[in-house]
């Protein structure tokens, strides 16, 4: 009777492995077929055991059956994490194999030592070998190890369910009937039935139930059946490489899309085609240089595909390179139709735009010849003023410490004019006075300075543009700040001071020294110089002095053609 139900245990246990190798998917958890592995060659183990007359063989089929607790039960438990979503550290799950090693190690000293089995007696009866063990130190530890799986695999199965709103209900539940069976067999099993082992047939039935965790996986697991179904639709096409750009395989929709494949020998150069070279291979190689650049687009046959390249995995390792190809034609359209509105509404409105910009400037700027026309002794000002900023800010680098943007300096070359706005609060007996200011004259004259920085305000409140909107208050507002402090309105010293105030003043000071004046004869251009190398420091910043020389030779033939031209 022993023998039969140890046969029907291990006849079951390979019916239904072969159920197993039938579902067996290529994603498979490797913790449930590693149990479909070792189920039968345990089971078998006990199918010897009952058979066997022999002593010696009793005692091999024996250590077999120890298969069981010392690997079965610690990779069913890693099955419990890993289909409850707990990620486990390697080294731990290497422990408890190590663990399940030694012990089963320790069942080769049987009959030889006292360290698995203190004693054993074998003896002979009708139905087979009987027998009666005297345990020794390393089986406690077997059954602890059995216990320690038990306990956290029940763990693992309480937390997900409580915590982890991912993991399937339904698997939990059929998680829990394997392990219980193993255990309840080990240990109640034995107290109940004491002519036969029902281990082999809670083994059995654990692969049963295991087959049904195996077909539910299939169900859980979007990302095998979502591939599985899009590569099988066939909307969707498949090109991979190896890392030497042979070619491995294609699907159906790209052999449709490059028929070219359809000649093609698997582990043979994609390059030995001359369509693909110029295709595959051109995109492939933009991957290489920039992994952004991994999008494309290919027509043909009237049809629009995009082309996305990427690594081909195995796990987390890159075995080479694929290619996905899409039908984008409608998408496409619709993006060209859209494009073309879209420009032409854009330039419709960019035209608009520029010519209320161009309104704008023209405006500021009218203002600005305004107030220059109210002093007889500044004409052409604001003109030259611009262009000394434009040829300082020409020569500024990040050599120097400054790295202006573009729009920094087209802002400050557009807001060079406002800087004097202030100017059409003074009043024009002190504007137009021919000679010195007094200095009750003077303080009158430097609040054009906070008052231009309000006029702009004024004038550029609700502008889109914020950056030229501070740069220009700045201007006007700061220009006549010095490095050291001595300057007006505020007093700011060293970087206190923006620093287009800061260029807007040497270009404001050299147009002074170098140009006539109804008080003043202009200066040379050397003694132009002189005076602002020596300010340099104290009225203005002196990083600015290196860009200042390498401007200057400009300076001087730009306001050598201005005196040549009047």
């Amino acid at each position: 009777m022993t023998r039969v139900f140890y046969d029907v245990s291990f006849l079951a246990a390979l019916a239904l492995m072969l159920g197993y190798v039938c579902m067996w998917h290529k994603h498979s958890d490797v913790h449930v077929t590693l149990v479909f592995i070792l189920v039968p060659v345990i089971n078998l183990g006990y199918c010897l055991l009952g058979r066997t007359q022999s002593a010696e063989a009793a005692l091999v089929a024996n250590e077999l059956s120890y298969i069981g607790g010392c690997y079965l039960m610690p990779i069913m438990m890693l099955s419990v994490f890993s289909l409850c979503h707990i990620r486990l550290p390697k080294w731990l799950s290497v422990a408890l194999l190590a663990a399940g090693t030694a012990v089963f190690l320790s069942t080769f000293t049987i009959g030889e030592s006292g360290l698995f089995y203190k004693s054993i007696e074998i003896t002979h009866t009708p139905d087979g070998i009987v027998m009666v063990k005297d345990y020794g130190p390393m089986h406690t530890a077997f059954y602890a190890l059995i216990i320690a799986c038990f306990v956290s695999s029940i763990a693992a199965m309480i937390y997900s369910y409580i915590k982890q709103k991912q993991a399937p209900r339904k698997l939990i539940y059929m998680l829990f009937l394997p392990i219980a069976l193993c255990v309840a067999s080990f240990f109640v099993g034995r107290k109940l039935v004491r002519q036969v082992e029902l281990i082999p047939a809670a083994y059995a039935a654990s692969m049963a139930v295991y087959l049904m965790i195996g077909h539910r996986i299939c169900l859980y697991d979007i990302s095998d059946t979502a591939v599985d179904s899009l590569v099988q639709t066939g909307d969707t096409g498949f090109i991979s490489l190896d890392f030497h750009l042979n070619y491995l395989a294609s699907n159906a929709t790209a052999k449709a899309i490059f028929p070219e494949l359809n000649n093609l020998t698997v582990d043979w150069p994609v390059a030995w085609s001359a369509l693909l070279r110029d295709t595959v291979l051109k995109w492939l190689e933009d991957f290489r240089n920039d992994e952004t650049n991994c999008d494309a687009f290919y027509e043909q046959g009237g049809r629009i595909y995009q082309v996305h390249v990427g690594y081909l995995y195995h796990g987390r390792r890159k075995l080479g390179y694929q290619f996905i190809l899409t039908d984008d034609t409608s998408d496409r359209q619709y993006i060209n139709l859209l494009n073309r509105f879209n420009t032409e509404l854009t330039d419709e409105v960019n035209e608009k735009t520029a010519h209320i910009v161009e309104m704008h400037d023209k405006l500021i700027l009218g203002m600005a010849t305004m107030v220059e026309s109210r002093d007889n002794s500044t004409g052409g000002h604001i003109r030259r003023t611009s262009e000394g900023v434009r040829l300082l800010t020409e020569q500024m680098g990040a050599e120097d410490g400054f790295e202006l943007s573009e729009a920094f300096i087209r802002s400050l070359i557009k807001a060079a004019p406002m800087h004097d706005l202030g100017k059409i609060a003074v009043d024009d007996a002190i504007l137009r006075k021919p000679g010195r200011f007094t200095p009750e004259e003077f303080e009158k004259m430097k609040a054009h300075a906070a008052e231009g920085a309000r006029i702009v305000h004024e004038i550029l409140d609700g502008v889109e543009d914020d950056g030229f909107r501070r740069i220009a208050e700045n201007v006007a507002h700061y220009h006549h700040e010095r490095w050291d402090g001595s300057g007006y309105p505020e007093g700011l010293k060293g970087e206190e001071i923006p620093l287009e105030a800061r260029i807007m003043a040497i270009a404001d000071v050299y147009d002074a020294l170098v140009s006539k004046r109804v008080y003043k004869d202009s200066m040379s251009f050397e003694q132009a110089d002189a005076i602002i190398m020596e300010g340099m420091g104290k009225h203005f910043d002196a990083r600015l002095e290196p860009v200042y020389q390498r401007a200057r030779p400009w300076l001087e033939a730009y306001y050598t053609s201005v005196n040549a031209a009047q």
